[in-house]
C-alpha cells in the first residue's frame, strides 16, 4: 500500500517500524517536525486505525512518498496533478520502479477550491487513467466543507440543543437539504475508477469522556449518518458518490451566529469526540498523540480495511489468490470494500421523510437524496473481513471482452430451507474502465450483473433501502441486494446463476480488456450451517471471461 500525503514523522515510535519513507519531491527537509500533523495522522491510521479502538498494527510496511510540504501545504511551485503522476509513475513505471507491487493508494488531499460542478478535474482524469493503466485502487476522500450550515426553526442556541435528539437531526438535515449545491465533493473525489469515502459521525471516545464535549452540540445523537462537514454527491454522470461512509469522528456542532434562526458550524477534533493518532512531538514527548476527524480519516480507514482484506484473502487462498493480476486484485478489493455498505434504516427513513419528495411514487427521487448523503451506505470494517456461521461470501474475477457475459454459479445452502426468516442474497461487481476525455460519457464501457432467475425459489426480491439499479450503473460499481423472510424453498444442489454483461456505453465500441472483482453473500442470521455448506460445494476457481 502508498499513501500520497504530507510529511510523517517518520520516527515516531508508532510509525517507525511501519513507515517506508520515499521523500522523492524533497520536501521533508522543508517541513518542520511539528507541522507534520496530516501525514502524520494518515499514516497512523493505515497503520494502527483509530487508537481508541487497540487494533492490530498492519504486517507490512506502507509505501510513504509526500506531495505536501511545511504546515501540509501543497508546494506554490509544483502542480499537484504533476506530482501525483510523477509518483505514480516512480512506484509503478519505468525500468526500476521503487514499489512495483503497489495496487492500493490512499489519497487523503482534495483540491477545496475545485469543487465538482459537471466536468472532470484534470486530478480525477489522472486517476482514473493511472487506475486502468496499473490496476491500481484508488481510495480517495470526498473533502471536507466547513462553512456555516443555516438551521431554520431554531432561534437560539438552548433551543437545538434542548431539543430531541430526532428534531435536530431533522433541522440539520434540512438544512444540509437547502444548501446541497454548494457542498459538492472535491476534486479529485469525482474519479470514476477509484473508491470515494465520505465521512460516517462514528467514533470509539468513551460516554463518560464525550461528556467533555457539551460546549458544542451532538446534532445527530442516535442516528448514524454522515457527518455535516462530509461533502455530497453525487459524481460524474449522476453515480452513486460517496460510494461509501467510514467512521470520521463524531463530529459536533457550535452556533456561530443568530438572527431569525442560528447558523452551526462542523467543529473539529477533540479528545471528546475523534480519532486517535499519531501526532507530532509536543513538548519534547517523542510518542505524543492527538485526534483528527473528518473525510481524510474515514479514507485512511478505508484504505487499512482494504489492505486488511487482501490479507485474509492472501492467508485463506495463498498463491491462488497472489497470482492473480494486478488489475484483478484491485478490481476484487473495490468489490469487497463496498461490498457490506448498507444504508441505515432509521437514516434513510429520515432523510426521505425531511428532504423528500412527499409522494411515495416518486422513490427514485427519494434515494437521490438518500444516495447523496450515503452513497452506497455505511462500511464496518470488522465485518469486511469477519466470518460468520450463518453467512458466506465469496468471489470471482477475472476480465470481460467485448459482448461477452460470464455466468458465476451460486450455490444455495440446503439448511435454509423452510426457515420463514430474514434472508438476503446480495452482490457487488465492480471494474476499472477506460477513458475517452473527449466524449461526453468519458466511461467507455459499463458492466451489470442482470435479474437473476430462481429468486422466487429464494422467496427475494430487491430490497428497498438500495440505489436504484439505474442509479448504480453510472460508475464503476453495480450492488443488488434480494432480500425476503418467507421460507425459501431449496432442495439438494440448488444453484442461483448470476450473468455479468459487458454493454458500451453509449454506444461507443471499445475492445479492451476490463478487469471485474465479484463479491456474492448468502445469509440468513440466526441459522448455523450456511457458511459450512457453500464451502462445502464451492471450489476456489478464478472466473475469467476471454
Amino acid at each position: 500500500m502508498a499513501l500520497l500525503d504530507g510529511v510523517p514523522v517518520a520516527a515516531h515510535p508508532l510509525l517507525a517500524q511501519h513507515v517506508a519513507l520515499d521523500d522523492a519531491f524533497d520536501l521533508e527537509p522543508g517541513a518542520l517536525v511539528s507541522n507534520r500533523t496530516h501525514g502524520t495522522a494518515m499514516a497512523s491510521l493505515i497503520i494502527h486505525g483509530d487508537r481508541n479502538r487497540r487494533e492490530v498494527p498492519l504486517p507490512r510496511r506502507i509505501h510513504v512518498v509526500p506531495v505536501l510540504g511545511d504546515r501540509d501545504a501543497f508546494p506554490e511551485d509544483r502542480l499537484v496533478v504533476d506530482m501525483v503522476y510523477l509518483a505514480v509513475m516512480r512506484m509503478r513505471g519505468g525500468d526500476t520502479p521503487t514499489a512495483p507491487n503497489v495496487i492500493l493508494i490512499n489519497l487523503s488531499l482534495g483540491n477545496r477550491r475545485r469543487p465538482f460542478h459537471g466536468q472532470l478535474s484534470a486530478w480525477a482524469r489522472l486517476l482514473d487513467r493511472l487506475a486502468y493503466r496499473f490496476g491500481v485502487l484508488f481510495v480517495v476522500s470526498a473533502g471536507n466543507s466547513t462553512g456555516p450550515i443555516g438551521v431554520p426553526g431554531f432561534a437560539s442556541r438552548t433551543a437545538l440543543e434542548d431539543a430531541e435528539g430526532r428534531n435536530r437531526a431533522t433541522a440539520i438535515i434540512r438544512g444540509l437539504g437547502a444548501i446541497a449545491a454548494d457542498r459538492r465533493l472535491f476534486a479529485p473525489a469525482e474519479t470514476v475508477n477509484g473508491i470515494t469515502v465520505g465521512a460516517c459521525n462514528d467514533d470509539a471516545i468513551e460516554p463518560a469522556a464525550r461528556i467533555a464535549a457539551r460546549v458544542n452540540i451532538d446534532h445527530f445523537p442516535e442516528l448514524r449518518l454522515a457527518n455535516p462537514s462530509s461533502t455530497l454527491g453525487p459524481g460524474f454522470a449522476r453515480s452513486v458518490k460517496p460510494d461509501i461512509l467510514m467512521s470520521g469522528g463524531r463530529e459536533h456542532v457550535m452556533v456561530v451566529r443568530s438572527h431569525e434562526y442560528i447558523d452551526v458550524l462542523p467543529v473539529g477534533p477533540s479528545r471528546a469526540a475523534g480519532l486517535k493518532v499519531a501526532g507530532p512531538p509536543v513538548t519534547g514527548r517523542e510518542n505524543s498523540e492527538s485526534f483528527t476527524c473528518g473525510t481524510s480519516a474515514a479514507t485512511a480507514l478505508a484504505a487499512r480495511t482494504c489492505h486488511r482484506i487482501h490479507d485474509a484473502l492472501e492467508s485463506t487462498y495463498g498463491e491462488l489468490f497472489t497470482q492473480l493480476t494486478h488489475h484483478q486484485r484491485a478490481v476484487l478489493l473495490k468489490a469487497l470494500i463496498v461490498h457490506p455498505a448498507h444504508w441505515p434504516e432509521e437514516s434513510a427513513a429520515l432523510i426521505r421523510e425531511v428532504l423528500g419528495p412527499p409522494d411515495g411514487r416518486q422513490h427514485v427521487r427519494q434515494k437521490d437524496n438518500i444516495r447523496r448523503f450515503l452513497g452506497f451506505g455505511l462500511v464496518d470494517a470488522d465485518d469486511t473481513v469477519a466470518c460468520a456461521e450463518d453467512r458466506a461470501t465469496f468471489w470471482a474475477t477475472g476480465t470481460l471482452r467485448p459482448e461477452r457475459i460470464v455466468n458465476v454459479v451460486i450455490p444455495i445452502p440446503q439448511v435454509m430451507a423452510g426457515h420463514a426468516r430474514l434472508h438476503s442474497l446480495s452482490a457487488t461487481l465492480a471494474w476499472f474502465t477506460p477513458v475517452s476525455p473527449g466524449r461526453k460519457r468519458y466511461r467507455t464501457c459499463r458492466l451489470k450483473i442482470l435479474e437473476p432467475e430462481g429468486l422466487s425459489d429464494l422467496a427475494v426480491r430487491a430490497h428497498g433501502d438500495q440505489p436504484d439499479t439505474n442509479q448504480s450503473n453510472r460508475g464503476t460499481l453495480f450492488t443488488r441486494c434480494w432480500r425476503g423472510d418467507r421460507a425459501p424453498v431449496v432442495g439438494p444442489d440448488h444453484n442461483i446463476t448470476l450473468t455479468l454483461q459487458r454493454d458500451p456505453d453509449q454506444g461507443l465500441a471499445v475492445d479492451d480488456p476490463i478487469p471485474f472483482g465479484l463479491a456474492v453473500s448468502i445469509a440468513m442470521p440466526g441459522v448455523v450451517g450456511v457458511y459450512d455448506q457453500v464451502r462445502q460445494r464451492l471450489q476456489p476457481q478464478v472466473r475469467t471471461a476471454t
